[in-house]
């Protein structure tokens, strides 16, 4: 027997060192709810964890920012929706001023009304913003913005393109005995005296013509005239038309214009004119039409050459120009990493007049062509606004995709991180009921050994 070195109860009190270590391990998960609560727990799960957690408070935010984006984008969509609503009602306004029973009050009240929409629009989009930042005023810098080409209501072909736009007439759209309406007015197109004889030159035997309202028989070269009966033969027939003549064969009617001025406009009859009046009226129509809105750089349209049967007549449009904002751009980070994929755009326009093109709308003349022309100005109006429209709620729809996808993966990945990091309470109960039953076994070992060197005391009597 010894007393230096009690073995036993160096035994017993190791053990009971090692379950009271366990224990306190096991009361710190139970109380935290984390199995890991420092690196020596799980050096390898800690840093796994700690990289999910980055990922989730990242995609946390991530969805956050989606969601603040939805925000942005569902307040500069509901602002156009009013401004879509003004353009209608313009439009509106437009067609009534464009009818000829309006007087001249009239048109000044609807033009009072078009004004007062032209600068709510303007300050919709001067006052519209999320978050400080004015969403429908543009970004920084500016640029030029080209107006649509505009037919101006001619019958013809429009060919547009970025910054110029093409009219044309078709071939033998303004040969004489043409109708043609230009401006609101229906003309006739007028003929020299030449070919108004030309047009009869082919008149078959037997066939009648009629001049100045007297209808002819045309014989043949070799029979005998009766001018009781008006049977001529064909050269004396066009011996009776002179300039101020009225011919009409086979449906057709055509006037041998008398024009002592030479403006192209029938001395007796304003509504006939010669096709290359019909141009000139065409050019002045064409430059009103395309002006509309045009701020910076007026619109010009000149016949490219003069109007032939064969050809027609083309017209080269240069488009008028605005001065706007240019588009405001920003970008929305839903990711959790620095991955340029994470970043979705959003490009909203500057939607004031000026970028609509109405900006300065005149519907009040006394003719209403300028309510006439303005539709069209507000149709592209409505078409801008539109597409805008159509931008922004795609970019919605795909950030309510994003923020479902986001969260999806959020909550999978924090699974993932709690199987790594949270304390199986069940288990750790279990661990710590069996280290409490050791730690009470173990003190009551070392008391048994601490008393085993009381017999060398007998040995010592």
């Amino acid at each position: 027997m010894v007393v230096q070195h009690n073995m036993q109860a160096a035994n017993a009190n190791r053990m009971l060192n090692v379950t009271t270590s366990a224990q306190s391990k096991s009361t710190e998960k139970l109380s935290s709810g984390y199995r890991i609560n420092r690196a020596a727990d799980d050096a390898a799960g800690l840093s796994i964890s700690e990289k999910m957690r980055k990922q989730i408070r990242g995609l946390d935010k991530a969805s956050s920012n989606a969601e603040d984006g939805v925000s942005s984008v569902q307040t500069a969509e509901g602002a156009l929706t009013e401004v879509h609503s003004m353009l209608q009602r313009m439009n509106e306004l437009a067609v009534q001023a464009s009818n000829g029973t309006n007087s001249d009050t009239d048109r000044g009240a609807i033009q009072d009304e078009i004004s007062q929409l032209t600068t709510e629009i303007d300050r919709v989009a001067e006052t519209t913003k999320f978050n400080e930042t004015y969403l429908l005023k543009g970004g920084n810098g500016t640029k030029d913005v080209y107006m649509n080409g505009h037919d101006a209501g001619l019958k013809g072909t429009l060919t547009d393109s970025a910054t110029t736009a093409t009219f044309k007439v078709a071939a033998g759209a303004l040969d004489a005995g043409k109708s043609v309406t230009i401006g609101g007015k229906d003309y006739t197109i007028g003929s020299t005296k030449a070919e108004a004889k030309n047009f009869i030159g082919k008149v078959a035997t037997g066939k009648t013509v009629t001049i100045d309202g007297t209808t002819y028989t045309v014989i043949d070269d070799s029979g005998t005239e009766d001018t009781a009966t008006n049977k001529l033969k064909l050269a004396n027939i066009q011996a009776k038309i002179d300039d101020g003549s009225t011919v009409e064969y086979d449906g057709t009617k055509m006037t041998a214009m008398k024009d002592g001025d030479g403006n192209g406009v029938d001395d007796a009859d304003s509504s006939v004119i010669s096709a290359a009046h019909a141009v000139d009226l065409m050019e002045k129509e064409l430059t009103a039409a395309n002006n509309i809105g045009a701020t910076k750089t007026a619109a010009t349209a000149e016949k490219a050459a003069a109007y032939t049967s064969k050809d027609g007549v083309t017209f080269d449009i240069k488009k008028g120009t605005a001065e706007v904002a240019d588009k405001l751009s920003f970008s929305l980070h839903v990711g959790s990493d620095a991955d340029m994929t994470n970043k979705i755009t959003v490009d909203i326009e500057t939607m004031n007049s000026s970028y609509l093109g109405i900006k300065g709308l005149n519907v009040n003349d006394d003719s209403g062509i300028a309510g006439t022309y303005a539709i069209d100005a507000i149709s592209d109006a409505l078409q801008k606004v539109s597409v805008q429209r159509s931008s922004l709620g795609a970019v919605q729809n795909r950030l309510e995709h994003t923020i479902d996808n986001l969260d999806n993966v959020v909550e999978n990945t924090t699974t993932a991180e709690s199987r790594i990091r949270d304390t199986d309470m069940a288990e750790e109960m279990v661990n710590y009921s069996k280290n409490n039953i050791l730690a009470q076994a173990g003190q009551s070992m070392l008391a048994q050994a601490n008393q085993s060197n009381q017999g060398v005391l007998s040995l010592l009597q």
